[in-house]
């Protein structure tokens, strides 16, 4: 086994296959003595409001269906692309991440998530579908992974003393991302397209979606370079004022040690994390992908629901606030119980939920809004408390390229949820037919998957300390060879 200090450590620069510019050198950045940390929050808003579009693509998806004259599957794919690559791409570029720092990151993101928007553009406007793929789904897709880490890890190194606030500010913005984007797609649509006024009756033309694209391109670069302008890193030995870190070794499961990425995902408590998070992003996905005719069917009486389309619409942007609200809240609340326990909230109480929500949740329309609402809350909350669970058990040194890594749990999720609950409605009938009864298939199975996740919550413990980085080890030497420990 080699140890760090028998070598040398080499330069980032040695190690970087292409010199970065001087501006968006991790050492330009270092905040300087008395920085206030509260501007850093701003700075990961202004990159995750932007990515978070991503929630808002089925605001255009009928006129693209239409304007390609190809079926509701054919576009969906281009979603499944972007989150498929915000995965991969969160996992191959973690580690670059963490050693170049965010603004760089930052920077690269807001060039792959722009250029996303103006290649997919063009393939509208010139109708071809491959265009839009390769745009919006794989370079749009690669600009969410690096941007969706980025700020994540820079936050949880600015708050060490509350990690589950700092991770909950981030993904917030993530989750309230499709809040603005949603209303501001129909604004600028039917400003491109005055034949389209935002109802349910009326469809936007492809050239109008195509300038809504370019238009975002625009937006999206300015708010996220600003971002990238501001924000800043602490210094390595910087503490908040009256944070004593030894007091943090109190606490069940958190660590003052550090462990890398590439030994991190040898050790079972990341794969149980990792079932941990696909099993709760599983289960949120099989009621928002279905939200709206969810609702309809739910209370459907042979061929007309009770609930009319416009409040369906309307139950769709309830589960978006719960569940930008849940990664704030119960984020933060981690701070306080632990993340362990409130874990065994978002699986154990929401396992509960599901059962009434399958059984009871026809009875009355406010039964299952409420049912649904705190669901989604869960499915936020667990989302935003990952990235400080894992800097619970392995510290904040590669904690970015750790949760790039685990992110592939949300590439699978994205794939097994809406594929299950569809392939189970096909076997049930036709959509506009479909009842509650229909649906209780899938939620049993969602119902399985919380519990499998539960099991693999309770089993987590503290990592090994073979698994831990040397104490000789400084994070500049860490940065500067961030691969030594692979081989351990």
């Amino acid at each position: 086994m080699s140890k760090p200090t028998d070598r040398p450590a080499r330069s980032p620069a040695r190690r970087s296959p292409v010199a970065l510019p001087g501006f968006l050198q991790r050492e330009r950045i270092v905040a300087r003595p008395g920085f206030n940390r509260w501007l850093i929050p701003p700075a990961a808003l202004a990159v995750h409001l932007c990515i978070g579009q991503a929630y808002a693509t089925s605001v255009y998806k009928n006129a693209l269906v239409e304007h390609f004259a190809v079926s509701q599957t054919a576009i969906g794919i281009v979603f499944s692309i972007a989150i498929v690559m915000l995965g991969l791409s969160a996992a191959l570029f973690g580690t670059w991440v963490d050693r170049n720092g965010p603004r760089a990151a930052m920077f690269t993101a807001a060039c792959f998530w722009v250029s996303g928007f103006l290649v997919g553009g063009l393939g509208i406007e010139t109708q071809q579908l491959w265009l839009l793929y390769l745009g919006y789904g794989v370079l749009g897709g690669i600009g969410l992974g690096i941007g969706y880490i980025s700020p994540v890890s820079t936050l949880i190194k600015w708050f060490p003393d509350r990690p589950g606030l700092a991770t909950g500010m981030a993904i917030m913005g993530f989750g309230g991302g499709a809040l603005i984007a949603s209303p501001l797609s129909r604004q600028l649509m039917s400003y491109y397209d005055p034949g389209y006024d935002g109802t349910a009756g009326t469809v936007p033309n492809g050239e109008a979606v195509a300038a809504l694209f370019f238009t975002f391109a625009a937006l999206y670069l300015v708010f996220m370079m600003f971002g990238a302008a501001i924000v800043r890193v602490p210094a390595d030995d910087w503490r908040p004022t009256g944070f004593d870190p030894s007091t943090v070794k109190q606490k069940a499961l958190v660590t003052t040690e550090s462990v890398s990425a590439a030994n991190a995902i040898k050790t079972p408590q990341f794969w149980l994390l990792w079932t941990v998070l696909f099993c709760n992003v599983t289960a949120g996905i099989g009621i928002l992908e279905q939200a709206a005719p969810m609702i309809q069917d739910f209370f459907r009486s042979g061929d007309t629901s009770t609930v009319a389309a416009t409040a369906a619409a309307g139950f769709v942007g309830v589960l978006s606030l719960f569940n930008m609200a849940g990664r704030f809240v119960w984020s933060s609340t981690s701070d306080f119980i632990g993340r362990k326990p409130i874990y065994m909230v978002y699986l154990g109480v929401g396992l509960l939920l599901y059962v009434a929500l399958a059984t009871i949740g026809n009875s009355a329309t406010w039964v299952f809004v409420l049912l649904a609402a705190v669901i989604i809350s869960f499915y936020g909350g667990g989302f935003a408390t990952v990235p400080a669970y894992l800097r619970d058990l392995f510290g904040t040194y590669q904690v970015g390229a750790i949760h790039g890594r685990l992110l592939t749990a949300w590439s699978a999720a994205g794939v097994a949820g809406p594929l299950i609950v569809n392939s189970v409605l096909d076997t049930q009938g036709e959509p506009g037919t479909l009842v509650a009864a229909n649906y209780r298939p899938a939620l049993f199975i969602m119902v399985g998957l919380l519990a499998v996740g539960f099991v693999a919550n309770l089993l987590v413990k503290p990592v090994a300390s073979k698994w831990h980085e040397p104490h000789a080890t400084t994070p500049a030497t860490a940065r500067a060879n961030p691969e030594r420990s692979a081989a351990r």
